[in-house]
């Protein structure tokens, strides 16, 4: 991933609505979810999440497809991916002390 796609992308994500509904879709799978579930799970209008979807679909967050009546939308989890590693590739120098570590037990008192 080129430094300009993941400023793109980042910049797509660092916004509240779009965060969720990112996560929404990323947890949904690559089936996606039509654009009236999305508004009613996360309580937003309509024209405010057309504005969010076409934010995220123009940095290649996610993508849509028309189903009948009705467009459905889903993470694109290759770009995702890109994005995950383009943040990643160059982690510590190459040392896995920097591997993401399992979380910690919490000890019960």
């Amino acid at each position: 991933m080129k430094t300009a796609d993941a400023v793109k992308a980042l910049a797509a994500l660092a916004q509240d609505t779009r965060l969720a509904i990112y996560r929404l879709l990323v947890q949904k799978g690559p089936e996606g979810l039509p654009a009236g579930t999305i508004a009613e799970r996360l309580d937003v209008p309509a024209a405010t999440l057309s504005f969010h979807l076409k934010e995220l679909a123009h940095a290649g967050m996610i993508e849509s497809r028309q189903d009948g009546r009705f467009v459905y939308y889903a993470a694109n989890y290759s770009r995702m991916n890109g994005l995950l590693g383009f943040l990643s590739e160059n982690c510590c120098r190459g040392d896995a002390a920097c591997a993401p570590q399992p979380p910690l037990k919490r000890r019960r008192a």
